[in-house]
């Protein structure tokens, strides 16, 4: 039976005193990737925020692997630890001259007894180990403000990964990338969750990728408007609900079949 990574009861936040995110519960189970689609404005990232513990919520319930989230957002460390994220925009200034390996070696700690290691040792073999899972050992050396945007979502994969993660929430993290280095990095994510067994929760307008990649859609428009398998969540009749008939029509003419 798949361990519950993420579990979500009723949960509603509001911002600017209007409410983004309705009464919305769903769960994310281990080595599963689930995605969230809807329209612009439809409360997406708030939502993901909130579970974050980024935004407070007004009521509801969000579960981090058995541990409640507390109202403040706050989680234990270790299960705190266990999550990564990567946003849409990573912001920073590529003036500084800091390379890869640093960059990636900031999210290491200490581990108590997974490294056989100590001090520097331990912290130079958990970061080649994790560039080399998304095949950026190359990279290493290099000066982060130097990288193509590809080569940055990489090195920010590797970052997650230098300490054992349990799950990864994204937020249209692909954004920026070409054809090619968007389909490398949903491979690369298809791999971790096959090899690591990461539980993935993405905010995606890729209704195409969507539906070839990820187990379970969530259709979202303020509320949860359907869950299921691609099949079902991304049927005209719920896409009609989310995003319009209008839409629905064409997306299904040009896309899905």
């Amino acid at each position: 039976m798949q361990e519950t990574v993420l579990q979500v009861e009723g949960l509603t936040v509001a911002r600017d005193q209007h409410i983004a995110v309705d009464q919305v519960s769903f769960s994310v189970l281990a080595g599963t990737n689930v995605a969230i689609v809807g329209p612009n404005g439809a409360g997406k990232s708030t939502l993901i925020q909130a579970i974050l513990g980024i935004l407070p919520r007004q009521s509801g319930q969000v579960d981090i692997l058995g541990y409640p989230l507390s109202p403040k957002g706050n989680l234990p460390k270790g299960i705190r630890d266990a999550i990564a994220y990567l946003p849409q925009n990573f912001g920073f200034d590529r003036r500084i001259p800091m390379i890869v390996e640093e960059v990636v070696g900031l999210g290491w700690q200490t581990l108590g007894q997974q490294w056989p290691w100590s001090g520097r040792q331990a912290r130079q073999e958990a970061v080649h180990q994790a560039l080399a899972k998304v095949e950026a050992l190359h990279l290493q050396n290099q000066r982060v403000g130097d990288l193509s945007g590809g080569e940055t979502k990489r090195v920010l994969l590797a970052y997650c990964l230098v300490q054992p993660r349990r799950l990864l929430i994204l937020d249209e993290a692909p954004a920026g990338l070409d054809a090619r280095g968007e389909a490398e990095f949903y491979q690369l994510l298809y791999q971790l969750k096959q090899d690591q067994g990461w539980a993935i929760l993405q905010v995606s307008h890729d209704l195409n990728r969507v539906q070839r990649q990820c187990d379970h859609v969530l259709c979202l428009n303020r509320t949860l408007l359907c869950a299921g398998i691609p099949d079902v969540a991304l049927s005209r009749e719920s896409l009609s609900a989310a995003y319009g008939p209008e839409f629905a029509r064409y997306h299904h003419s040009h896309s899905l079949s």
